[in-house]
């Protein structure tokens, strides 16, 4: 299969991902009672992998994938070892967990890259989305609830704002304008109401204004103490929910909603210590799965009787992504850890090659998005986090291949 294909298909499956994984995802799940789109896309995905990687002349796979494709294989084994849950529990989790690196791996293995006509069709698709994620935005000043109506929750509306804006900065030719228009649209997020929104909100002014100026970024003092400055504001932003799950004890006063996350925050601590290294395996802990086949460790640490994390009641089991890295343990939590070291190094490495400051720009915002998101949301294994990994893929691949394109440069 030649590179013209896949980027044909994955292409198609892109859009496909945005339209039916992002802006109408909660739409198709009410009114046809169907959640799966991003399991299909991620499906999909590996597929065209697969065609991709038996057609090439050497079956060359990414290093890191394999190891990434190992430490799962590894979890797995484990999981069924101490019996975290039952055998379609484990699988089911695993399946879960490992969807976001399989579309960020597989796309980056498969170097697509989308031609002018194509990034002018995505670059229309988002205008149009994002119109009418806007008119949403403005008619919930006059009906609350009409967010909750077509997104279903504030956070995936705001969510479908960033992915839209990011899609049509990607697209762009990253000109002043270019930058204006990319943060008026991400603008409409605040209608949503969410700190996590806000944080985001400001780490992208702040990279948008900071970094896009700049013609070589260095790691010296004055660069460091920017970024500094940026995390302090953003942390300002966000305070309180990181006060809420860190600092405050329950009372009344706590919204029911938030005392499932506190309490998931504040028992992890005892999990990682009691299955130390590698954690209490697939499907035990702080995931959608550990709730469907309800696992034994919210009784064994006695909060099953908790509003939210039940047996009867326990929809906000998976409503937050820290706290589920207990699962790995230890040794899981710094892998994790390593894994965005790896995608941070590519994207800096590429950029001291390319000086392609645009997708920098971009990889910066995918990562602090997940980062922010993760703390009180599953959003990295989620619909939402299976088409920004696209994304990121998608943006290192480009980078890379500009890279193999100078002079002299082999990849």
């Amino acid at each position: 299969m030649t590179q013209t294909y896949i980027n044909k298909y994955f292409y198609l499956l892109f859009l496909f991902t945005l339209a039916f994984g992002i802006v109408f995802y909660n739409l198709i799940c009410v009114f046809l009672k169907f959640d799966y789109t991003d399991e299909v896309s991620a499906l999909l995905l590996f597929i065209l992998f697969s065609v991709f990687l038996f057609t090439t002349k050497d079956w060359e796979m990414n290093k890191v994938f394999l190891a990434t494709l190992f430490i799962f294989l590894f979890y797995l084994f484990y999981s069924f070892y101490i019996q975290s849950n039952t055998g379609i529990g484990i699988f089911s989790d695993l399946f879960i967990q490992i969807k976001p690196y399989l579309a960020f791996f597989c796309v980056y293995s498969m170097t697509p890259r989308f031609d002018r006509d194509q990034k002018s069709i995505l670059k229309s698709l988002s205008l149009l989305f994002w119109g009418g994620l806007f008119l949403i935005g403005i008619a919930s000043l006059f009906q609350p609830d009409i967010i909750k109506l077509f997104m279903f929750h504030e956070t995936y509306y705001a969510a479908a704002v960033i992915t839209t804006s990011l899609c049509y900065f990607y697209c762009s030719s990253f000109s002043s304008l270019d930058k204006l228009v990319f943060l008026l649209m991400l603008s409409i997020g605040i209608f949503s109401g969410r700190s996590k929104f806000y944080g985001f909100y400001a780490l992208s002014v702040f990279v948008i204004l900071f970094f896009s100026n700049i013609k070589q970024f260095r790691w010296n003092f004055r660069n460091i103490l920017i970024l500094l400055s940026m995390l302090a504001v953003m942390t300002f932003v966000a305070w309180e929910k990181i006060y809420l799950y860190f600092y405050q004890s329950i009372t009344d006063e706590v919204e029911k909603d938030m005392i499932a996350r506190y309490v998931l925050y504040v028992t992890s601590p005892d999990i990682l210590r009691d299955y130390f290294p590698f954690g209490s395996g697939f499907a035990s802990y702080a995931t959608h799965v550990s709730g469907l086949y309800y696992s034994h460790i919210y009784t064994d640490y006695g909060i099953d009787g908790v509003w939210g994390l039940s047996r009867r009641h326990h929809s906000f089991v998976a409503d937050t992504y820290y706290p589920s890295l207990v699962q790995f343990g230890v040794a899981g939590i710094v892998l994790y850890i390593l894994f965005w070291v790896y995608i941070c190094k590519r994207a800096f490495a590429f950029y001291g090659k390319t000086k392609n400051i645009h997708f920098l720009i971009i990889s910066i915002l995918i990562v602090g998005f997940l980062g922010i998101e993760g703390t009180s949301d599953s959003t990295f294994i989620s619909n939402r986090g299976v088409f920004v990994m696209m994304l990121l893929g998608l943006i290192l691949a480009e980078m890379k291949q500009e890279q193999q394109e100078l002079p002299g440069e082999k990849g």
